[in-house]
């Protein structure tokens, strides 16, 4: 690559660069390897903690217990760490000038944050229950604290956030960006599946029984086995968990998924490109500048109502989603007995599989039709449509939330309609960012992407706090997951929150057009483009044809390659180079030939 870098790093290193030689998005690596297999993967933890963590909470440590407060303070008051770490990022995200791009290597450097904040939360921290002692508990919450703090207001922030700006910087190809939105938005699909699908049916191995009869509460009936350990006491009819044999069974587990993380993390960064940061910083060199200022992004963003309509639509999609997501194991325990009659989590927990096992149905369908369908009506009104689809599949579910067949059409409905917003709305941010950029002259990525992460990391935690709080009130712990009022309110938060957040999000939608601007916005930009190459005196050259080029010089350093491979193979095996050539050159042509025919058909 040409064009000046401020000063090397570890980052411009050879080694460091993408294995993407394609001047055009493809399906194979980049899309399926950089925006799926690898994201999936490092989602994955994030997911788990998101839908588990608080569980671990309540019945491994019982802070509904001993620490109250503490339990409904920490998420929320940790959302304004969660923005200062994505501002952290924004920043060094605008900073960053490297040949790796300005996103991707914040990807990898989430990975030592992550695996230190899961040794943290689930190693280090000693195990603490209303039992122990006064020092250990202070000491388990001042872990818990950093641990929480360092997670999903540090590593979390450094991964999303860079990972969620790839979409904008990989192409200005409309199309092809919102292929990648929808793959890359299908990723948080596939982890939180993975999560809520699967996870659920073994809860039984991170939540275990208690067998312990000395422990079991003061007039607690135990209830035996066939094989005579007791699985569970007739109190409030619920389970009681063996706590110290949970926390340490979590203990193995955040092991393995430090190294799932960090497998999928060096996927994506090794996949993925950034084509419009190679182009804004290296565009024949033409382009030099310092990144534009916080303060001049932000009075340009605030002054477009569609970045305002969006900013607010993530808020809405985000906390109605994320208070669904993190409900959803508690409001299953609370609603549904199981064969024995009795509420705990393992019942909560199929139930909860079941639910996600048939709504990733709908989901897994808009997949597929979200790119064909932003296409031919645009991103936008498809987000609108689907939107009124999510209000009306809420309406059902409030006909009787203690029935799961009418909880489940519910949940379908709702999931259906959500996929234009899921897969959509980061292609749709990107089309504002370039409209800015075709009115101002400079992109607000690294503000907007701080607040798009703020938003997404954030909402985990106000709306777990809003849960906390309820669950608290309504006198949730370990041994009463279900009672008449938590049933009451758990519907309010299962299925209340997110449909209340589309009713408005159909509103703000309507007045969303941005789309209609983005042949002109750039024509603008490849114009002032080719303006500054002539007027520093430097040969303008498209950034199509610079991709181009690239594509053509790679190509050839293939087949040099491939030849002087060739002839160290002939010359080691005695054989001869021009028929073996000659072979290879005849198995192309009816390669093409057949890859011709499948084209036209």
């Amino acid at each position: 690559m040409e064009g000046k870098l401020q000063k090397k790093s570890l980052f411009d290193s050879r080694i460091m660069r993408s294995r993407i030689k394609s001047d055009k998005v493809k399906i194979f690596p980049e899309a399926g390897l950089g925006y799926f297999i690898g994201p999936t993967l490092a989602l994955l933890a994030n997911s788990i903690l998101s839908g588990y963590l608080n569980t671990y909470m309540t019945n491994v440590m019982d802070l509904t217990v001993w620490a109250k407060t503490f339990f409904t303070l920490l998420p929320v008051v940790s959302v304004i760490f969660v923005i200062m770490g994505n501002v952290l990022v924004g920043r060094l995200m605008e900073r960053n000038k490297t040949t790796a791009g300005k996103a991707r290597p914040l990807i990898l450097l989430s990975v030592p944050i992550s695996i230190i904040a899961l040794i943290i939360l689930f190693v280090i921290m000693p195990f603490a229950n209303a039992d122990s002692g006064r020092s250990t508990q202070i000491l388990a919450l001042i872990l818990l604290a950093v641990g929480y703090n360092l997670w999903f207001a540090v590593a979390y922030p450094f991964y999303y956030t860079s990972h969620s700006a790839l979409v904008g910087l990989s192409t200005r190809n409309s199309k092809d960006r919102s292929l990648l939105a929808t793959i890359a938005n299908a990723t948080a699909l596939a982890a939180m599946g993975l999560c809520n699908m699967v996870l659920p049916f073994f809860l039984g191995i991170l939540f275990k029984y208690q067998l312990d009869p000395s422990k079991l509460p003061v007039g607690a009936v135990p209830k035996l086995s066939d094989a005579g350990d007791i699985l569970y006491y007739e109190l409030n009819k619920n389970i009681v968990y063996d706590q110290a044999a949970s926390y340490n069974a979590w203990k193995i587990f955040v092991i393995a998924l430090a190294a799932v993380t960090l497998v999928g993390v060096i996927i994506e960064f090794l996949f993925t490109r950034e084509r419009v940061t190679e182009e804004a910083f290296e565009t024949n060199g033409a382009e030099e500048k310092k990144a534009t200022p916080f303060k001049e992004q932000f009075k340009s963003c605030i002054s477009d109502k569609f970045w305002v309509i969006m900013i607010v639509f993530f808020f809405l999609y985000q906390l109605g989603g994320m208070m669904k997501n993190v409900s959803q194991l508690y409001f299953c325990q609370a609603m549904f007995k199981g064969e024995d009659g009795l509420y705990s989590i393992e019942t909560g927990g199929v139930y909860q599989g079941l639910i996600s096992i048939i709504g990733a149905i709908p989901t897994a369908l808009g997949m597929v039709i979200a790119w064909p369908l932003s296409n031919k009506i645009g991103k936008g009104k498809a987000i609108l449509y689907g939107a009124i689809v999510s209000v009306a599949g809420g309406a059902i579910g409030f006909i009787d939330p203690s029935n799961f067949v009418i909880v489940v059409i519910s949940f379908v409905v709702k999931a259906l309609g959500s996929t234009p917003a899921m897969y959509l709305s980061l292609a749709l941010l990107a089309d504002i960012m370039d409209h800015q950029e075709a009115k101002n002259g400079f992109r607000t990525d690294g503000l907007s992407m701080m607040i798009y992460g703020a938003i997404m990391a954030g909402m985990t935690g106000i709306a777990t706090g809003i849960m906390n709080g309820v669950m608290s009130a309504a006198g949730y712990s370990s041994t009463n997951v279900s009672s008449e009022l938590l049933r009451t309110v758990m519907p309010w938060i299962f299925i209340g929150g997110e449909t209340i957040c589309f009713a408005v999000i159909a509103v703000l939608f309507a007045f969303m057009k941005v789309e209609k601007y983005s042949d002109e916005d750039h024509r603008v930009i490849l114009e002032r483009r080719k303006a500054a190459a002539e007027a520093a005196g430097i040969e303008w050259i498209s950034p199509e044809d610079k991709l181009r080029i690239e594509r053509e010089e790679a190509e050839r350093l293939s087949e040099e390659a491939r030849i002087s491979e060739l002839k160290k193979r002939c010359e080691k095996k005695g054989l001869d180079f021009e028929k073996e050539e000659a072979a290879y050159q005849e198995k192309k042509r009816l390669s093409d030939e057949k890859k011709a025919a499948k084209r036209k058909k």
